[in-house]
């Protein structure tokens, strides 16, 4: 995940490994449907972006094969050992601040990242050149602004709190640069980018029990800073866990919205 300083969800806290098995229990299915639909198989040179966690990464190393390659960056890739191995390549790299690592690749992918970068824009174009003439682009990220609830049905007391909580991890959010309306604007994007054939579609999970994992491991991650900021209580973020762990309410996390399109 591409980051600036200060970034709110840092790859190295114990956290982040559980959020990373929870964004690919929820958006790996979505993931791997909009890729094997644009048409990867052997031979085919990939960039994965901002790749955190190695789901994705082995998923399209699988699919490649010993004749493709797989290239996969981000500002830390603590998290990406485990798949440093051929086809797969592992760089340090920062999406929005440096030039793209090559070129011609016949897919760039990059999945809950550009809504965190300050330079949106430049990681973008960036991507978009990296590609070859006829390659594709993949780029999904969470619009969070258009659906801002974790517990779309506020019942009760505990639910005015998860989305109290979640007001406040937004504001965090916010205060770092993130865009919380950036998943919207994709398909435009891409079609103000050159790409054609460009076409979207959003995946809003709801009452899945990675939504729950997601949701405790998120606030764990942020809590000192909910804190400090005077967004929240010690004492409210404990209420919330305990009631997450009670399995009483329904969580949702904010949609993710999935753009492809073409080069040339």
């Amino acid at each position: 995940m591409t980051r600036t300083d200060g970034y709110l969800l840092d790859n190295r806290q114990s956290e982040a490994a559980e959020r990373f098995n929870a964004f690919a229990d929820l958006f790996d299915p979505t993931t791997f449907r909009h890729l094997a639909a644009l048409g990867i198989g052997p031979g085919w040179r990939c960039w994965e972006v901002g790749a955190g966690g190695t789901s994705v990464v082995s998923w399209l190393a699988k699919k490649v094969g010993p004749t493709g390659k797989v290239l996969a960056t981000d500002i830390d890739t603590s998290r990406l050992a485990a798949a440093a191995r051929p086809p797969v390549e592992v760089r340090v790299h920062d999406v929005g601040a440096q030039e793209p690592p090559a070129e011609g690749f016949d897919l760039v992918h990059a999945r809950l990242v550009l809504v965190h970068v300050p330079d949106r824009e430049r990681a973008l174009a960036s991507m978009v050149r990296a590609l070859r003439p006829g390659g594709r682009l993949l780029v999904e990220d969470a619009d969070p602004a258009l659906q801002p609830l974790v517990c779309p049905d506020e019942s009760g007391p505990e639910q005015q709190l998860a989305n109290r909580l979640r007001h406040g991890f937004r504001t965090l959010l916010a205060q770092r640069g993130a865009d919380l309306s950036y998943g919207r604007r994709l398909p435009r994007l891409l079609r103000e980018a050159g790409l054609r054939r460009v076409e979207a579609d959003a995946y809003f999970p709801l009452a899945s029990p990675a939504c729950v994992a997601l949701e405790s491991a998120t606030i764990r991650q942020v809590r000192a800073r909910l804190v400090t900021a005077g967004l929240a209580t010690d004492e409210e973020i404990d209420r919330h866990l305990s009631n997450i762990a009670s399995g009483s309410m329904d969580l949702a996390t904010a949609p993710m919205i999935s753009a492809w399109g073409r080069k040339g």
